[in-house]
């Protein structure tokens, strides 16, 4: 079934509301594949987004990692970045005025490498004019604490959490880790630890080899692995999340077709994020939204919401 394609009848409502935030729909780029918005401006209107999510926010400039640090896989991309950024006052500065000219909630990604940094960016975000709530990259090493990622420690997670809940009054979304036994754990303690909303799942870790060189695909060695051969994996782990919490949850990875977003919506997921296709096609996230408004037309439904946990067939 072809969802992109146009189709008559009455618009849909494709509104949804997480954590106080009233979203014109449920579709939103995943941090990092979107830079701050301005970079996709030429090619789709950011008014018609849910939320526009921005690239990840330190408290100083970050360069990144060396290159090479993207390697295309057969059904989607390793990267490395590194979290390369202008870091929290040259965004503040810089970039917040051109978002602002955008009927479009902004969500500002941030991470630390300690439990203070996290502390501190989410401080300085509390008070900036146009971000609407804030997004917290967890799966960064913790460099006090040996260089365990915080994600993969419920401990650590809990702890860096409530620092950071108590240094802001915006709505804070935890972005977890796929990197873990069991994600119910992290996604429990997030929410005992403060969270209003959990986003999920972030990049898993993988490698790729060059046969030729005998060298890796990528500088760093190790790197994210995105793109459509994720999404079971991150289906799965959304709907158990979506059953061992209270709070909404955002729904990431593979999204490619209005299909995919239609398995993280059902599951219960209340909104999702688009990423790798971002880079196939900078206007991937408006045929999405098209295709999700032609299948509530097909369906004869007049609200996205019900289709939000509408999965049946569960034992």
């Amino acid at each position: 079934m072809n969802l992109s394609t146009e189709s008559g009848g009455c618009q849909p409502s494709l509104a949804v509301e997480i954590a106080g935030l009233k979203l014109r729909n449920p579709v939103m780029p995943a941090s990092g594949t979107f830079g701050y918005g301005e970079e996709f401006a030429p090619y789709l209107d950011l008014n018609r987004l849910g939320a526009i999510v921005t690239k990840g926010l330190s408290l100083h400039p970050k360069a990144g990692n060396p290159t090479p640090r993207i390697a295309e896989t057969v059904s989607g991309m390793l990267n490395a970045i590194g979290l390369q950024n202008v870091g929290i006052d040259a965004f503040i500065r810089d970039k917040m005025p051109f978002l602002r000219q955008y009927d479009t909630p902004v969500i500002a990604n941030f991470f630390g490498n300690t439990r203070d940094e996290y502390a501190e960016v989410a401080a300085r975000l509390d008070d900036v004019e146009g971000v609407a709530a804030l997004e917290m990259n967890i799966s960064c090493p913790n460099v006090k604490q040996g260089g365990i990622v915080f994600g993969t420690d419920p401990l650590a997670a809990s702890a860096v959490i409530r620092a950071v809940r108590s240094r802001t009054r915006k709505p804070l979304i935890v972005k977890l880790t796929p990197n873990v036994t069991d994600i119910r754990v992290t996604a429990r303690a997030a929410e005992e630890a403060g969270a209003d909303v959990i986003s999920l799942i972030n990049t898993l870790t993988g490698m790729a080899v060059d046969v030729r060189t005998r060298r890796p695909r990528i500088a760093n060695v190790v790197g994210g692995l995105s793109g459509p051969g994720i999404r079971p994996v991150a289906v799965r782990m959304t709907h158990q999340v979506v059953q061992t919490v209270k709070i909404p949850v955002i729904g990431i990875g593979g999204i490619m077709r209005a299909e995919d977003a239609l398995e993280f919506l059902i599951v219960g997921a209340r909104a999702v994020q688009v990423g790798t296709a971002n880079f196939v096609d900078p206007n991937a996230m408006q045929t999405i939204l098209d295709g999700l408004e032609n299948f509530c037309r097909e369906q004869g439904l007049t609200d996205i919401n019900q289709l939000i946990g509408s999965l049946e067939g569960e034992a």
